[in-house]
């Protein structure tokens, strides 16, 4: 619940943001000098750029959770066994032992979507983001049957 307060509350702050920048790009059009509108125009495209990337980010979140949801109804999500230090944080060999049988799992049925969710969440506990969105974005294009590329 924490984390969805935190992303309501910075896509809310986004778009103000998005809303005050625009605000300049038009004032700066408004001028009329030709390196004004060159600015303002610019200046518009900020945050164009900034709602598309917030409202991709919005849809994977909203994919995520359902297919988490569903795994959950299936009664498919990740125990949670990893070791933990005395502070609360994952310990990383726990988490490196959890992720290479989930490799082993998504390796052995690559076409099952559950294995790459799985996997997604093995690499977010072993702090690789990158990948788990990776994995996380195949899992969900397997699910919604999409083509994957091998």
């Amino acid at each position: 619940m924490r984390a969805k307060i935190t992303y309501f509350v910075t896509a809310a702050v986004l778009v103000v943001y998005f809303v005050l920048v625009g605000s300049r790009g038009v004032l700066l059009i408004q001028q009329g000098t030709a390196l004004t509108v060159t600015f303002g125009v610019a200046v518009l495209i900020l945050p164009f750029i900034g709602l598309w990337f917030l409202w991709k980010n919005t849809q994977f979140v909203q994919r995520a959770n359902r297919l988490a949801a569903e795994l959950d109804a299936e009664g498919g999500l990740p125990e949670d066994e990893l070791a933990r230090t005395p502070g609360g944080r994952i310990d990383r060999d726990s988490a490196d032992a959890v992720f290479l049988k989930r490799k082993a799992e998504t390796e052995d049925s690559p076409d099952d979507w559950r294995c790459w969710f799985r996997l997604a969440v093995a690499y977010h506990d072993a702090r690789d983001t990158p990948r788990a969105r990776k994995a996380m974005q195949r899992a969900i294009a397997l699910h919604d049957g999409k083509q994957v590329r091998a």
